[in-house]
Order: structure tokens, then C-alpha cells, then sequence
């Protein structure tokens, strides 16, 4: 025997069935208005850094020489922006732990006007402009007669640490330092900070030869 409830048992149910939805709906909303929500702070992998250790990069034939970390390593750049590079003393200091690089560009004084060089380094640096909120330059003087700026570039920007180095008579060298990463000062900063030392170091045991 099969039990059919009548038209009236299931007005009655169904009545019942909504009644207890908008209850517990009401109460949802009740309750998560006087709730406190905080949201969660933005987090970022921890990255475990290397020792500080420096070797000596004193190739000959070239102008210069300086010291740079162990976990990086110095690769000859024969291109720039598709052409062949002014002279064969152009390098890069890979990071490839932290998928960075310093480009290091040298140009010769005399074949090149100082004032001009000098010039392009601030407009370089310029260009971050429309992205960055700060640029402070400072200058540079080192006890091995290397002159230069250095440039710290605030926002979120390709490269945050530039700068050059010059004997004022025969030598200009520019560096700046990129991630192969897409621009975020916030996600770059512990690594920015970290390698901002070894390009601090390159400087200060930089030597014109």
C-alpha cells in the first residue's frame, strides 16, 4: 500500500521547507554582518640566500676589474639591442639563482664626449619616470679614483638599481641591475636588497687599469 499525502499535506510541507530557508538565511546574514573581516597579508615564497663570498674578475685586455659574488658568474655581451656592441668589453654578471643581471656597458672617453655620457646615464634613468614615485642619485667617490652616481629608482619599475663609474679622462662604465621578472617592488624587495650589497661591493673594489 502506497502512501500519497494530500494536496493539503503538501502545502504544508512546502511552507514549512521555505520557513526554515529564510531562517537560516536570515541568520547567515545576521551573523556575518557582525563579524570582523581582516584580510590576509599578500605573502611571498621565502628564498634561503647564499654565504657573501667574492672572486677577483681581472681578465686581460680589459680596462677594469672588480669583485663579484661567487653564486653569480660573468658572461662577454656581444649584442645590444640587436647590433654588435661598441667594443668587446662589455659583460653581464648573472644571478641565475634569483633570475637576475647586471648589464655592464663601457664606453671610451675621447671617442665619446664625457658630458654626453654623463647626460644619457640621467635619461636612461629617466625613463622610469611614468612608473617610478622616487629617483634619488647619490654620488659616488671611492678611494681607487672612481667617480660616479648611483641611482635608486622607487616603484614598480624594470630596474630599481642603476649606476655609472667614470676616471673623468679615459673611462665610463654604466651598470644597472634587472630581474627577468615581471616589475613588482613589493615581491623583488628582499632580493633587491640582497643583491644591492654585491653591486655596492662590484663598487667599491672596482679599479681602473
Amino acid at each position: 500500500m502506497i502512501f500519497r499525502p494530500s494536496l493539503s499535506n503538501n502545502k504544508q510541507l512546502t511552507s514549512a521547507f521555505v520557513l526554515t530557508v529564510v531562517y537560516c538565511l536570515w541568520c547567515f546574514v545576521l551573523f556575518s554582518c557582525n563579524s570582523d573581516y581582516t584580510p590576509k597579508p599578500r605573502g611571498y615564497f621565502k628564498i634561503q640566500f647564499p654565504t657573501k663570498q667574492y672572486q677577483l674578475f681581472n681578465q686581460p685586455g680589459y680596462p677594469y676589474s672588480f669583485e663579484y659574488p661567487v653564486y653569480a658568474k660573468v658572461v662577454k655581451d656581444t649584442s645590444f639591442f640587436g647590433q654588435a656592441t661598441e667594443n668587446p668589453w662589455w659583460i653581464n654578471i648573472d644571478f641565475p639563482e634569483f633570475n637576475g643581471r647586471i648589464y655592464v656597458s663601457y664606453k671610451e672617453i675621447g671617442k665619446n664626449k664625457l658630458d654626453k655620457l654623463v647626460n644619457d646615464a640621467f635619461v636612461m634613468t629617466n625613463k622610469h619616470t611614468t612608473k617610478a614615485y622616487s629617483i634619488d642619485d647619490s654620488l659616488i667617490a671611492t678611494p681607487n679614483n672612481v667617480h660616479g652616481v648611483f641611482f635608486k629608482v622607487g616603484g614598480d619599475v624594470a630596474t630599481a638599481n642603476q649606476f655609472f663609474l667614470t676616471d673623468s679622462t679615459k673611462n665610463f662604465l654604466r651598470g644597472a641591475l634587472y630581474f627577468d621578472a615581471t616589475p613588482n617592488e613589493d615581491s623583488l624587495s628582499v632580493v633587491n636588497r640582497f643583491l644591492i650589497e654585491d653591486v655596492r661591493h662590484l663598487i667599491n673594489t672596482f679599479k681602473w687599469k
